[in-house]
C-alpha cells in the first residue's frame, strides 16, 4: 500500500494551527488543560446546564471559553467569519444549527427555518458544501421512539409525523436546489430506524446527478457495517448515489446504561478494537464503491484518516475526488484537518452555531468526549504546547 505519510504528517503543528493566533492557541491550551481533569469535566457538564436553567449570568463565561473553541458563532453572520477564516487554509465548512431535543411545533418550525437559512447561506458560499440536521430538532423524540418500536400512533401523532416528513422534504429540496449536501446526524439506537427511513426516502428522490442528502453510520454499533452494505444495495435498486458519513458514535455510555436498565441486548461494540475494525472496514467498502457512494470520513482517529488517504491513493482516486470527504469537529483534531487539507484532500470542519444556551447539550458532549476518548485531550494539549514552543523559538 502507498505510504501517504511522506506527504501527510499529523505531527506538523505549523500546518495544524496556522489559522490560530497566539492568543487563541493559549486559550485552547487553558481549556484543554481544564478538560484534562476528569472530575472537573464531570462537575462542569452537570453545573453548566443547571446554571442556564436557573438563569445564572454565565453566558459570557461559556461564550468566551468552550463555546468559542467548539462553535462558529451564535448567528450565520458570525459563522461567516469562521468559514472565511477556515477557507483561507483550504478547509471547508459543514454548518450545523446546534439546537436539538425540542418538543413543540413552534420550536420545530423555528429549527426548520434556521436550517433552511443555513442551507441558503451555504448555497451562496462555495466554502460551505454541507449543512447538518438532527431529526430531534424537527420531531419529538417520543414520537421517533414509538415509530422505531413500531407502536401504533394516535391520529395526533400520525399528523405530527406527516409534518416531520414535510419539514424534512422541504429542507432536502432546499439543499438540492442550492447544490448543498444535507447531512443527517445519527442519534440514539432506539430512535434511529425512522431517521434512516427519512434519509433513505430523500436520497432516493434527490441523489441522482449529485449528492443532496447523506445519512450517518455509527460504527460503534455492531449492526452498522452490514447496514451500510444494505444501504448500498438499496441505492443500486433505487438508482441513486448513497451519501454516507462514517462516525464512530456519540452515545456509548447512555446506550449501555439504558440497555442494562432494560435487560436488553446492547448494540454497542464490546470494545474499541471492534469499533476500529468495523470503522476501517466501512472506509474500505466505501472507497471500493466510490462511484456509487459519496463518503465523508468523520473521524478524529489518525490511523483511520491515513487509511482513507492510502486506499484512495492505491486505487488512483484523486485527493480532490468529490465523493471523498474528510471531516473533524471545529476545535478538535486540527492536526488531522489542516494537514489533510495541505495535502489536497477535501476536508471540512463541522461548525455548530446557535444561541449559547441552546447549544449547551452539544458543548457538554464535546467536553465529555475529550475526557472519555482515550488520551484525546492529552493529545490536543501536547500538540498545542508543541506549537506554542515552536512559535517562541
Amino acid at each position: 500500500m502507498p505510504d501517504v505519510q511522506n506527504t501527510i504528517s499529523f505531527d506538523n503543528t505549523e500546518n495544524a494551527f496556522s489559522y490560530k493566533s497566539d492568543r487563541e492557541l493559549k486559550r485552547a491550551d487553558f481549556l484543554f488543560s481544564l478538560i484534562n481533569y476528569n472530575w472537573l469535566t464531570k462537575l462542569g457538564t452537570k453545573l453548566t446546564p443547571w446554571a442556564f436553567r436557573m438563569h445564572l449570568p454565565i453566558k459570557g463565561i461559556v461564550r468566551s471559553s468552550i463555546f468559542a473553541q467548539f462553535c462558529g458563532g451564535e448567528t450565520l453572520d458570525e459563522c461567516a467569519l469562521t468559514t472565511e477564516k477556515l477557507s483561507r487554509h483550504h478547509v471547508e465548512t459543514i454548518l450545523d444549527y446546534g439546537v436539538e431535543a425540542k418538543e413543540t411545533d413552534e420550536e420545530f418550525e423555528k429549527t426548520t427555518r434556521e436550517i433552511s437559512k443555513a442551507i441558503e447561506f451555504a448555497g451562496k458560499n462555495h466554502h460551505v458544501p454541507f449543512a447538518s440536521i438532527k431529526i430531534t430538532g424537527i420531531c419529538a423524540m417520543g414520537l421517533l421512539e414509538k415509530l422505531h418500536a413500531k407502536q401504533p400512533l394516535t391520529s395526533e401523532e400520525q399528523n405530527a409525523w406527516e409534518k416531520t416528513k414535510e419539514r424534512f422534504h422541504r429542507l432536502s429540496k432546499t439543499a438540492n436546489d442550492n447544490n448543498v449536501g444535507l447531512m443527517v446526524d445519527a442519534e440514539e439506537t432506539w430512535i434511529q430506524n425512522p431517521i434512516n427511513d427519512l434519509a433513505n426516502a430523500m436520497m432516493k428522490e434527490f441523489n441522482h446527478d449529485k449528492v443532496s442528502v447523506l445519512n450517518t453510520f455509527q460504527l460503534y454499533r455492531t449492526d452498522q457495517l452490514d447496514y451500510l452494505k444494505q444501504s448500498l444495495e438499496m441505492a443500486k435498486a433505487g438508482n441513486y448515489i448513497l451519501g454516507a458519513k462514517l462516525v464512530r458514535g456519540a452515545y456509548m455510555e447512555k446506550e449501555r446504561r439504558r440497555a442494562a436498565e432494560r435487560g436488553e441486548v446492547c448494540l454497542i461494540q464490546k470494545d474499541k478494537n471492534d469499533t476500529d475494525r468495523d470503522y476501517d472496514a466501512a472506509i474500505e467498502f466505501c472507497i471500493d464503491n466510490i462511484d456509487r457512494i459519496c463518503v465523508c470520513i468523520g473521524s478524529h482517529n489518525e490511523k483511520s484518516n491515513l487509511l482513507g488517504a492510502e486506499l484512495a491513493m492505491k486505487k488512483g482516486i484523486p485527493a480532490g475526488h468529490p465523493h471523498l470527504q474528510f471531516s473533524q469537529l471545529l476545535g478538535m483534531s486540527d492536526n488531522i484537518t489542516f494537514n489533510l487539507a495541505h495535502a489536497g484532500y477535501n476536508v471540512t470542519k463541522y461548525v455548530p452555531f446557535g444561541p449559547v444556551k441552546d447549544v449547551v447539550p452539544y458543548l457538554m458532549r464535546r467536553a465529555q468526549e475529550n475526557t472519555s476518548v482515550g488520551g484525546m485531550s492529552s493529545r490536543e494539549l501536547m500538540l498545542i504546547r508543541k506549537e506554542l514552543k515552536r512559535r517562541r523559538s
